[in-house]
């Protein structure tokens, strides 16, 4: 894996693990906005023009957009591929395919990824960006990387120095304040054969960027109300995950329809298998990750450019599950694949800790900082899952949106899909519910049977 030196040997002088580390200085801050966004991204163009220059992202509506409709039209409809790779022509892109891109074209000849045009799609409200200049300065990292203090409505490491920094950014990143959405979890197992996992609807909030409201110490909530499969049909489950995970830690609560009775429910987290995917993947896997980093050291190894998904509107909006859900892998046709810089940051289990992952590398996308890639590793260091996730920024907030996602189980042949929208009406923005409304006895009281 090729990286930017100069920043490895920063990542290596400073990625003390277990340290509280204060922002950068006020000289480092002055870059954001100069030669970095206002949310740490390399404001220019790559050296070839691969990669263009950041100039404030998409922000127009494109024709065709019912204000309030879920569904958002694909503003690049008209472009077409500039190349496509398979595992024939992998070795002359292998500096720019992430290790699991790589995997897969080996164990499926048929694979392929198609490359379009880049666009630096990415916006953010003006008080993202005056928020972030002030968190620069001023956020730090506690008990271990585990905790995160100092900052409010913004990112609070746009100039990172270590993986806990950088992950906190994609933990935190904005999306908005609230959406609801009606979704499918699909699997798809290794004869090709695609079954529903869960279906629901979520109400999903971030506090932490709610400047109507102080620091609640929150910066992640989420109701799920199941529908089906039939099973599943009437449970509910909620989870709150806070700024500082050693203080409070998440908190789950479970509603289950036979016993007409909510349970505390700890152990949704880490490892656990999580049922919304069949148990195809982790609690932890969420977004390619969510909660807390406790058991794992997180290294930032660097920046490099790489092909990641990007702009699939297409897929995410405007396609159908038999269009998409095809044997082995997503229809190549349906995804878009581009050109981008990415954060790469490795996460090795502790000494003492337990996990089904020993490591994991997640790739973070500079202008938005969410996790676009990861892999992850068994217990004897094979490569288990890779993961994707498919960003199609919100373009009427503006707000990125990376929840749709993904994982290749490269052992057993099979993949998953969270979050699929583009036939159960797409995402809407939403207002931020009452606190009595994220409560465990209104979670029992949402239960349809």
């Amino acid at each position: 894996m090729q990286v930017n030196k100069t920043i490895i040997v920063l990542a290596v002088a400073s990625a003390v693990g277990g340290s509280a580390l204060a922002g950068v200085s006020a000289d480092e801050a002055k870059k954001l906005g100069t030669t970095l966004t206002a949310v740490g991204a390399e404001k220019g163009a790559n050296k070839d023009g691969s990669i263009p220059a950041y100039t404030g992202g998409l922000t127009t509506v494109p024709t065709g957009f019912k204000p309030g409709d879920g569904l958002r039209p694909d503003p690049f409809a008209g472009e077409k591929p500039l190349f496509s790779i398979d595992g024939k022509t992998a070795d002359k892109y292998a500096d720019k395919l992430t290790e699991g891109t790589k995997a897969l074209m080996k164990k499926y000849p048929d694979y392929r990824i198609d490359v379009y045009k880049t666009h630096r799609t990415v916006a953010m409200p003006k008080f993202v960006e005056e928020n972030t200049a002030k968190c620069a300065v001023n956020a730090k990292t506690t008990n271990g990387g585990r905790s995160m203090e100092g900052c409010h409505a913004g990112f609070p490491f746009p100039i990172p120095k270590t993986g806990f920094e950088a992950m906190w950014n994609h933990l935190v990143r904005f999306q908005g304040v609230a959406y609801s959405v009606k979704y499918r979890n699909w699997n798809i197992d290794a004869s090709g054969r695609p079954s529903v996992s869960t279906e629901g609807t979520i109400a999903q909030e971030f506090p932490y960027w709610d400047t109507s409201k102080p620091d609640s110490g929150v910066y992640f909530k989420q109701r799920i109300n199941y529908t089906g499969p039939a099973r599943r049909a009437g449970e509910a489950m909620m989870l709150i995950d806070p700024l500082d995970y050693a203080e409070k830690d998440r908190r789950a609560w479970l509603y289950l329809p036979g016993q007409r009775r909510v349970k505390v429910a700890p152990d949704l987290s880490h490892d656990t298998p999580n049922p919304g995917t069949g148990g195809t993947s982790t609690f932890d896997d969420v977004f390619l990750f969510l909660g807390s980093m406790d058991r794992f050291d997180f290294k930032l190894v660097g920046k490099k450019e790489a092909f990641i998904p990007y702009n699939d509107y297409r897929m995410a909006y405007n396609s159908t599950k038999d269009e998409l859900l095809k044997p082995k892998f997503l229809n190549p046709d349906v995804v878009r694949w581009e050109q981008h810089r990415v954060w790469v940051v490795e996460a090795t289990l502790r000494e003492g800790k337990r996990h089904v992952y020993s490591k994991r590398t997640f790739y973070l996308d500079e202008d938005s900082w969410a996790a676009v890639a990861s892999e992850s590793y068994d217990a004897r260091g094979q490569l288990f899952r890779t993961g994707f996730s498919y960003l199609t920024p919100s373009y009427e907030v503006p707000a990125p949106f990376t929840d749709m996602h993904g994982f290749y189980d490269l052992i057993a042949g099979s993949y998953s899909l969270s979050g699929y929208t583009a036939e159960t009406g797409g995402v809407r923005p939403a207002k931020p519910a009452p606190d009595r409304d994220w409560s465990p006895d209104a979670l029992a009281g949402s239960g349809i049977r």
